[in-house]
């Protein structure tokens, strides 16, 4: 049987949402103003973080005017933290009693004081220089606000939690740790094994996943005992930028010198990966070597490149840098940090371009540590003295650099790639792409390559033989065949001699090129979306909102549980499906509304107007479908002509039916002027017959027609005198000849005769 539904299309005034910034962004300055019950809550605070129980104080949280209730706050921290100062760093959870309560998907925030900074930038800029080279934190800046006073100026960091896991690898519920020793600063195996015992690592990871002690011990036997497969359990590339970062910049309250201030997280590869972690002391302000005494600024201005590759208490380094390779990859990441920071004046810019954006929020700190002159005088020169000074910024980075500019593991001749190419141009899938780099000064090129955006880069080494597509022997030509799938390929060029190395792009591998591969058609494809919902198709909820269609080209059913769909390809876990199917040959809307609480398919996202991507991955992650559009116009859809299997068009939307060619030009059959007189219902599920209510304000000659998809007048339901009031009409899904209409979009058009006034309205038939 079939059955009809209504739909409203009206020609409404388009009200444009206010663009949000992202709440870290680094250019704003957020407010946070908590308000406690108990008027001792600073009392309450201390007693709590001395419990260390982890335990928090519920309170009202208005962060830039946003109401937030029963947050839970605690203090944080450990040398920034002290009950004698007013200004401790906070941990913020906003869903602690409400689950799902977020910001811009944000759960917990966290804040540091500004201890041992008396310029208030290194946490920000030592973030903002980590996320070009490695997944790392967002972080700006927030005044705190406690039951109406002014507590200070806090650097906002974000938290390293199930959100950021998904935003940077794909997935969010593998084994995660954290480095956290207990007890004093002591000497320990960093990245140590002790054995198959999970509580012998108990004092130097506190685990953050429900499991993953065997896949933690696992990896860190390999790393230890069988090195030639390390990269089977840990991102090595990524290792190696974390390590010369915190080298670089003299980052001593890290791994590379304590065995605390990272996370591991182990990625759909069964790879683990570090993050960066409380990079507040960053830049010299810890001085202690552990084992040893504080650093002189002269010892900080030439610290080592190679700090603790012999200690064996430092498995982290010296199980990596003693490979020629690995060791030739740190030094040219090190190089590229220090080229696109520091050498170049970028540093010194934008320490000042931060520090202006902050001053006056700096001077109106009534907690602040360091004045006002402190706050701008650390840029080039130490604060403080003996063993409180806090060396300047640039007093320590620019002679750093020059120190390193001039060692010996940076005088090398550096691999020149002069070019890169691919052939053929245009790329199917499953096929075969040969791959050409140009390259000067090398005797080893390899080509980085993946499919999978969660996955990890297949490493093949490239030939200067004459027999890979690659020319003349020894030409300087490299050459190597790869057999591809579906999916766009990310790739990197390595190239390196006895000396030195060097990457194309030189981010790599956290940056790589993108060939596009062309979409080949399966059972399952993203089929039809509309981005601008204004009048088109409302959902049950009366509710017009962004839509994708999927559609089902094969005979059999689909199961789509475990599926995901995103509208971030650095995000494809975003919404997950659940246990639900799409028929054979049968069409599935999911509703972009981010809205996961009404009944049905609604995601946790909205499409944007102004052009992103829509993903379609399956429960291994691999890419289905995908499509990345630009901007898009008001109430008209991007589908797939033919349907199913061509590419994607601008047409008017086929909502759950067969996509149709171009755009019908209703506007030419409707006058565009609104009209007040008629009130639609939009009954759900679907009927067998639509009943289409209107309302006459007086007595008036008009007439109510359907119409098809093309424009076509399928029946006239009525053409008289209807005086003022209430009226309905029936339409029983059949022509003017009282045979049965297809499936698919009708329209139906009041109009009042002799005037201009109309309305428009649209009916889906299935």
């Amino acid at each position: 049987m079939k059955k009809i539904a209504v739909v409203s299309i009206l020609f409404l005034i388009i009200m444009q949402a206010a663009y949000s910034q992202d709440f870290y962004d680094i250019d704003t300055i957020n407010t946070i103003e908590i308000i406690f019950a108990e008027s001792n809550w600073n009392e309450i605070l201390h007693s709590l973080y001395a419990a260390g129980l982890e335990e928090r104080l519920v309170g009202t949280a208005f962060i830039n005017e946003v109401q937030f209730d029963s947050v839970g706050v605690r203090y944080k921290g450990n040398s920034s933290y002290n009950p004698n100062q007013i200004k401790n760093p906070l941990n913020i959870k906003l869903d602690h009693i409400i689950e799902g309560q977020l910001l811009d998907g944000y759960g917990t925030l966290k804040l540091s004081n500004g201890f041992k900074d008396p310029s208030f930038v290194r946490e920000v800029v030592s973030y903002e220089i980590g996320r070009k080279y490695l997944p790392s934190s967002k972080a700006n800046y927030i005044n705190v606000y406690i039951n109406g006073d002014l507590i200070g100026l806090y650097t906002s960091v974000q938290s390293v939690d199930k959100f950021f896991m998904g935003n940077h690898f794909y997935c969010n519920d593998n084994a995660f740790f954290k480095g956290e020793l207990l007890g004093p600063p002591q000497p320990v195996m960093i990245w140590g094994y002790y054995g198959p015992d999970s509580t012998s690592y108990y004092n130097f990871y506190e685990i953050k996943s429900d499991t993953g002690w065997i896949d933690l011990i696992e990896f860190l036997d390999t790393f230890n005992n069988n090195t030639t497969d390390v990269e089977e359990v840990l991102d090595v590339d990524r290792t190696l930028w974390m390590l010369a970062y915190d080298n670089l910049m003299v980052n001593l309250d890290s791994p590379i010198n304590f065995g605390h201030n990272f996370y591991l997280y182990e990625d759909v590869t069964g790879q683990f990966n570090p993050i960066l972690w409380d990079l507040n002391e960053n830049f010299g302000a810890f001085t202690m070597l552990i084992g040893g005494q504080p650093l002189n600024i002269i010892q900080m201005q030439q610290l080592d490149p190679f700090l603790n590759v012999s200690n064996p208490n430092y498995p982290i380094i010296n199980k990596l840098l003693p490979n020629p390779t690995y060791y030739k990859m740190y030094i040219a990441h090190m190089r590229t940090i220090m080229e696109e920071n520091f050498t170049n004046n970028w540093f010194l810019n934008r320490v000042l371009e931060i520090q202006d954006i902050i001053g006056e929020d700096v001077q109106a700190d009534p907690n602040k540590f360091y004045t006002y002159g402190d706050f701008l005088n650390n840029i080039y020169n130490s604060v403080g003295y003996g063993p409180q000074s806090i060396i300047g910024l640039i007093q320590l980075m620019n002679p750093r650099v020059d120190y390193l500019t001039t060692h010996i593991a940076f005088q090398g001749t550096v691999p020149a790639i002069l070019d890169i190419s691919y052939s053929p141009t245009n790329i199917l899938p499953n096929s075969t792409v040969w791959f050409t780099t140009e390259v000067e000064d090398a005797n080893f090129v390899i080509l980085g390559y993946k499919q999978n955006i969660a996955g990890a880069f297949e490493k093949v080494e490239m030939f200067d033989d004459g027999c890979h597509n690659d020319g003349v022997a020894g030409d300087g030509i490299y050459g190597i065949s790869i057999d591809i799938e579906t999916g766009d390929i990310r790739y990197y060029i390595y190239a390196e001699n006895d000396e030195a190395a060097y990457f194309s792009p030189i981010r790599a591998e956290y940056e790589s090129y993108t060939i596009e591969v062309a979409s080949m058609q399966g059972d399952l494809v993203i089929n039809e979306f509309l981005a601008s919902n204004d009048t088109t198709v409302a959902d049950p909820h009366g509710e017009f909102d962004d839509w994708v269609e999927l559609y089902n080209n094969s005979d059999e059913t689909i199961s789509l549980n475990g599926y995901y769909l995103s509208d971030d390809l650095e995000d494809l876990t975003k919404w997950t499906f659940p246990d639900t199917f799409i028929v054979a040959n049968g069409y599935l809307i999911i509703w972009a509304d981010d809205d996961e609480g009404q009944i049905g398919l609604h995601a946790n996202f909205k499409l944007s107007a102004s052009g992103e991507s829509i993903v379609l991955t399956d429960p291994d992650l691999e890419i289905i479908d995908e499509y990345t559009f630009g901007e898009q116009t008001t109430d008209i859809s991007m589908g797939r002509y033919p349907n199913g299997t061509g590419d994607f068009i601008e047409m008017t939307p086929t909502f759950a039916a067969e996509n149709v060619e171009g755009i019908v030009g209703v506007d030419d059959i409707y006058p565009a002027q609104l009209c007040t007189l008629l009130k639609g219902n939009h009954p759900n599920p679907f009927n067998p017959t639509t009943t289409i209510s209107y309302s006459l304000k007086e007595d008036l000659k008009v007439s109510l027609n359907i119409y098809n998809i093309k424009g076509q007048k399928v029946k006239t339901l009525i053409n008289e005198m209807i005086p003022a009031g209430e009226h309905s009409v029936v339409w029983n899904g059949k022509d003017s000849n009282n045979k049965p209409v297809a499936s698919g979009i009708y329209f139906y058009k009041l109009n009042v005769i002799d005037k201009t006034e109309a309305v428009k309205k649209c009916l889906l038939l299935k």
